[in-house]
């Protein structure tokens, strides 16, 4: 079975405040999208990877990312689209038509782990599409047009949606393809998917399988690497050192009752 991974970081990072776009921003010493694609790199079950970024970025992700870390398992860098649909949309016809499974997952969710990705990719297989998600811990409101609360929606019933999202190759290409026919615009792949009456299946994740979009996220990213530096010094993810990322703060200590076992 010949398994391929889309990773999109197309993103132009404005939340973040900082000029430099969020794949680039560096976790340790090291860019966030390097961290991401090493898990991928060192996955035993990925045979090869397909980068979508900006088209502007294409020296700066070969200078800062693909050549310094020699990632073997990179197929191709590509170029976005207006959308991130779009954007994985390039990435999905880049793969070859022996493809069975399609991981699609975001450039800047460093902290996925090979047993996430090798559960969705079961799952997937077994049931044609699944998502990684984890239960929302707050309640949700449901508010109508003056934001006033129009219902309070069992929690029970909510999960936060993650990434990876793996999907068998024909299915996620039929959907996105009916997608451009129809005009649906989602934000996510999976809801591409359902829009063809396919069931997704829910995989649970980590609340540490963050996605890093705002200061605050790339805080909680670094506390979670001085963690991993604590436990296993050698890990890809480890560091003891200050960021270097311009106007960004963070403190010295992180509680390890807050994100045990990484």
């Amino acid at each position: 079975m010949k398994i391929s991974a889309v990773i999109p970081a197309a993103g132009s990072g404005a939340r973040m405040g900082n000029d430099i776009k969020k794949p680039y921003l560096k976790i340790g010493s090291k860019p966030i999208l390097a961290h991401t694609l090493q898990v991928f790199e060192k996955s035993l079950l990925v045979d090869d990877i397909f980068v979508v970024i900006s088209d502007e970025d294409r020296k700066l992700c070969e200078y800062e990312v693909i050549n310094p870390y020699n990632f073997q398992k990179v197929a191709a860098v590509l170029p976005g689209g207006e959308t991130r649909q779009a954007s994985v949309f390039n990435g999905i016809k880049r793969t070859s038509d022996d493809t069975d499974i399609i991981i699609v997952h975001d450039g800047v969710r460093p902290f996925v782990t090979e047993n996430i990705i090798e559960a969705s990719v079961e799952s997937a297989t077994q049931w044609g599409a699944a998502i990684v998600a984890v239960p929302v811990k707050d309640t949700i409101k449901v508010a109508d047009k003056d934001n006033f609360v129009s219902s309070t929606p069992g929690r029970n019933q909510l999960w936060a949606i993650q990434t990876p999202q793996v999907f068998r190759r024909e299915i996620l290409m039929k959907a996105h393809l009916y997608a451009q026919e129809q005009n649906i615009d989602a934000t996510d792949d999976a809801a591409l998917v359902e829009h063809l009456g396919y069931k997704v299946k829910l995989v649970t994740g980590s609340y540490r399988n963050i996605k890093i979009t705002t200061p605050e996220d790339l805080m909680i990213a670094e506390a979670f690497s001085r963690v991993v530096y604590a436990i296993n010094p050698s890990s890809n993810l480890a560091s003891n050192q200050r960021s270097p990322n311009s106007k960004l703060r963070r403190t010295d200590i992180a509680d390890p009752e807050d994100i045990s076992d990484i």
